[in-house]
């Protein structure tokens, strides 16, 4: 008997659209920068030094006016607001619905397999693991973005359009790691998401959280999801931000770091990641999880 997906949750459709929507929105105005400035540590391949961090973060805008090196910090924000906010909006109003799909037709397995209480969060993980790999189909908005932040180049004044159809299925390079990494991370950020609602705070019911507790538990699931990813975040990033007639796997890409960097620069960036970086996932989770019970209420 195949499972039903027709399902109706705590919270509308529509609620969680404009919950998460809005989330992605408020993010992308706030961090764009600071997730350009991380794209380009990640790919950076050599050694990061003071006196190499600012060609590294601002590249050709390194010695001119402030103003124009903070603008350099918002290329592709087109590409990105495609991406951020469709990505939000499927994230977290994604995992609320396969949260309820598995709870109407797998409720009783996660129980008896984990108990009642561990089988809640870990339902609530595996909808977010589910979520993760089901994200693999933005990947090409995900492609322009990074490559617009980190090798403009590639463009070679040709607009979105034309690269869609040029490069066809070249924007899905990486998929199999984007997986790997969406995967084990997404399930790490709902998870302990999770975890610090039940044990920190002993709610039940997580739509009644507050705004602090949705806080704290978003600090928990987005340091645990960063840290959980970094690896493969890392090998994703210098995949797709490659030339479009580049062909390099990810295996040849991991042999290469390996040799020429060692194990260490595959976690190459993960400080300034959870430091700058974290907060705009705390922050986008926090809002989400706080506007979409909210948006319940009128629509």
């Amino acid at each position: 008997m195949s499972p039903t997906i027709n399902v109706k949750g705590s919270d509308s459709g529509a609620a969680r659209i404009l919950g998460s929507g809005a989330s992605g929105i408020a993010e992308l105005l706030l961090f764009h920068p600071v997730d350009t400035i991380a794209k380009r540590l990640m790919s950076n391949k050599s050694k990061v030094s003071l006196a190499t961090l600012s060609p590294i973060i601002f590249k050709e805008h390194a010695s001119a006016p402030l103003g124009r090196r903070l603008l350099s910090l918002f290329p592709g924000l087109g590409y990105a607001a495609g991406y951020k906010v469709t990505q939000r909006i499927y994230k977290y109003g994604g995992q609320p619905w396969f949260n309820d799909i598995l709870s109407k037709n797998y409720k009783d397995s996660f129980t008896n397999a984990f108990g009642e209480r561990k089988g809640k969060m870990v339902m609530q993980a595996t909808a977010g693991s589910l979520t993760g790999i089901g994200e693999v189909v933005l990947l090409p908005l995900d492609a322009l973005k990074i490559k617009r932040q980190v090798n403009p180049e590639a463009f070679r004044g040709r607009g979105v359009v034309r690269i869609f159809l040029e490069e066809g299925t070249t924007l899905y390079r990486g998929w199999g790691w984007t997986m790997a990494r969406n995967a084990p991370g997404s399930f790490a950020l709902f998870g302990a998401s999770a975890v610090t609602k039940e044990y920190v705070f002993g709610i039940q019911d997580y739509h009644k959280a507050t705004w602090g507790q949705n806080f704290v538990a978003s600090i928990a699931g987005a340091v645990a999801s960063i840290t959980v990813a970094a690896p493969l975040d890392t090998i994703k990033t210098r995949i797709q931000n490659a030339n479009f007639e580049s062909k390099v796997s990810g295996f040849t890409v991991v042999k290469d770091l390996l040799k020429n960097e060692g194990p260490s620069a595959l976690f190459k960036g993960l400080t300034p990641k959870i430091l700058v970086v974290g907060p705009k996932l705390v922050f986008s989770y926090t809002l989400a999880q706080s506007l979409i019970p909210l948006f319940s209420k009128y629509v």
